[in-house]
Order: C-alpha cells, then structure tokens, then sequence
C-alpha cells in the first residue's frame, strides 16, 4: 500500500485524474515525505498525544456538583473563620485578625478564572502551591499558615464555600504589552 498525499493548488493539464486533483505518491517530485518519514510523524503525534493524557493530579474531569449555593458559603466563611485571616473584595467581614497579616484577598478582578479544581485545592491542601507573596507572610517552615480544615469542613461546605468565592472573583482580559 503506498501512501498518497493531496498537493494543494495542482492543476497541471493533461494528467491523469488524480494528477489533476494534485494527488502525489510518497517520494514524487514536488513531495518529498517517505515512508520513513511519515512513521516518525505518526510515531511523534501518537507519542504526543500519549504524553498529554490527564494524570491523578490533573483537573481534566474534575467537577463539584452545581448546586453550591453562596449564602451557605458566605455563612461557611465565618463559621470556620477564614475572615480571621482573608479579607473578600466587597464584602463588610469584621477585619481579618491574623498576626501577621495575611496578604492573600480573595475575589476581585483577576486575569486568569479561578477554577473549582484550583479553589478546592487551596483550601483542602493549601501548601500545595504557596501564593505569590513573601514566604514569611504566607508560609511556617515551608508549610501554608493556613489550618488544615479537612476534618472540620463537610464536603457541602466545601461545594458551598467554591459557589461563594467563584461569585466574588471578576474576569476580564489581560492588558496588552505589545502593540
């Protein structure tokens, strides 16, 4: 079986009929993809592809069920008083008491959505990935200053605290930096 190939704007007169389609068989003139070659390009996308497939950390999949409701979040926020520490852009929380203070708002106008995957994350294993402010305002030894809530925390307060805090975060573009 020889591999053919569409060659794009052939029109040459007086050809056969394939010819006057512009279809070419491996290694003819005006197409130089050999058997060989065309192996390897299968092998790499094949490899490519392979390679992207979604691991046990990944978020591909990850889905919280769509009936969080926010005021149950909002009135999570204070129950496990995470306004001890964060403020919420817009919201009239009594101030966060957390000695040092912790730098890290919540909600507001962001460039980049905040996914559930991302906001689960940060809540059940918040050192996974420390905020990007000095390491002695967020951090102990390494490790988030944030309490590990997962033994407090029900997993309708978790749905419940996502649906809130996705209501307080704003998206919009990025500026441009080029002309």
């Amino acid at each position: 079986m020889q591999a053919r190939f569409v060659k794009q704007c052939s029109t040459a007169p007086g050809r056969g009929a394939s010819r006057a389609m512009g279809v070419l068989t491996a290694g003819e003139k005006g197409y130089p993809m050999s058997k060989t070659t065309i192996f390897w390009a299968t092998a790499a996308v094949l490899l490519a592809a392979l390679s992207c497939s979604p691991g046990r950390q990944s978020p591909v999949g990850f889905r919280l069920p769509e009936n969080g409701d926010i005021g149950r979040g909002r009135a999570a926020f204070m129950e496990l008083g995470c306004h001890e520490c964060h403020k919420v852009v817009g919201e009239n929380f009594p101030a966060p008491t957390a000695d040092p203070p912790v730098p890290v708002a919540l909600g507001g106008t962001v460039h980049e959505i905040r996914t559930d995957g991302y906001l689960v994350t940060s809540m059940i294993n918040p050192s996974h990935k420390l905020a990007g402010y000095p390491k002695d305002q967020v951090a102990t030894e390494g490790k988030s200053r944030m309490p590990d809530e997962t033994e407090a925390m029900t997993v309708r307060q978790l749905v419940d605290l996502v649906a809130y805090l996705q209501s307080r975060y704003k998206v919009v573009p990025a500026p441009h930096m080029y002309p």
